[in-house]
């Protein structure tokens, strides 16, 4: 009977990859996002500017301006066209990277606290209640000023391992309804150990909700970590992201409104597409709320 379990879980992801492929505003978005992403990857093949290169001749050029500068200069005549798909990536890469950690944590915790239940559960669920009752910025942004500044990898494990506890507990309920179910039950009665149980049957069967999730930590992982770059805590100079080039573009919006409006755009952009993308996710796996 535990054999059911595994033919189901791949009829559903077959049924929401259709219905996925059928919606239009899904497809546009996974359309932006991979251009979107194609073009950051692309950048240094793209113009002949690197994101550092330094153009004295052509400071603070609008755009449309001259020397191929298509979305301008800043103040010191770097490229604000390969700045910004430079902090694309950046910003991106942080993102997904940090949400990865943070599924990979939130799912196994809340996994274990489902299957196990009683005192394991009701202990390992008080220990998320109590990190929920901590302010979330407040936490990475001590994590960032104790360790070092500006550190990429800090930045990542900061964002990354406080970032689960949402997961964890959309998790901890999905295992609590699936620890009862008959392939479950059938599993445990042929002597399938718990980790086993785990691994094969609880943890494919919420991959699903776990997805639709995803979609909605990568948006809010770009807005932290742009938050943290625009104080100061984030990506330093000369690298670019996303959260630095809109403070810098903030304070010369009145003399230069392009170093504003161009990285806040793309940001703009990001952060529609993921969350039409994690809407028509959801739609897909769970076709009555359509």
């Amino acid at each position: 009977m535990h054999e059911q379990a595994p033919a189901a879980a791949r009829g559903l992801w077959r049924d929401a990859g259709r219905r996925l492929m059928g919606n239009p505003i899904a497809l546009a978005t996974l359309g932006v996002i991979a251009l979107v992403a194609l073009l950051a990857l692309l950048a240094p093949a793209l113009s002949p500017w690197g994101y550092d290169s330094l153009d004295w001749e052509h400071l603070a050029v609008p755009p449309g301006g001259r020397a191929a500068h298509w979305l301008g200069t800043d103040r010191l005549g770097r490229d604000l066209f390969v700045r910004t798909l430079h902090g694309v990536r950046v910003s991106l890469l942080l993102s997904v990277l940090a949400s990865l950690v943070s599924l990979v944590i939130g799912v196994l915790w809340g996994a274990v606290a489902g299957l196990a239940g009683g005192r394991t559960d009701g202990w390992m669920m008080r220990l998320v209640d109590v990190l929920y009752s901590l302010p979330y910025l407040f936490i990475v942004i001590i994590l960032t000023t104790l360790w070092q500044r500006g550190s990429i990898a800090v930045l990542l494990l900061a964002l990354g391992a406080v970032g689960w506890l949402t997961t964890a507990r959309i998790v901890r309920g999905q295992a609590l309804a699936l620890k009862h179910r008959e392939f479950i039950e059938a599993a445990r009665a042929v002597g399938v150990p718990a980790p086993a149980i785990l691994l094969r049957h609880i943890v494919p069967n919420l991959l699903g909700p776990v997805l639709v999730y995803a979609t909605l930590i990568v948006p809010q992982m770009i807005v932290f970590e742009s938050f943290l770059s625009f104080l100061g805590l984030g990506v330093q100079e000369p690298h670019a992201s996303l959260g630095n080039l809109i403070l810098v573009g903030a304070q010369e919006m009145e003399s230069a409104p392009w170093m504003l409006l161009v990285p806040a755009a793309f940001l703009v952009v990001l952060l529609i597409c993921f969350n039409f993308l994690g809407d028509a996710l959801r739609d897909a796996f769970d076709p009555r709320e359509r």
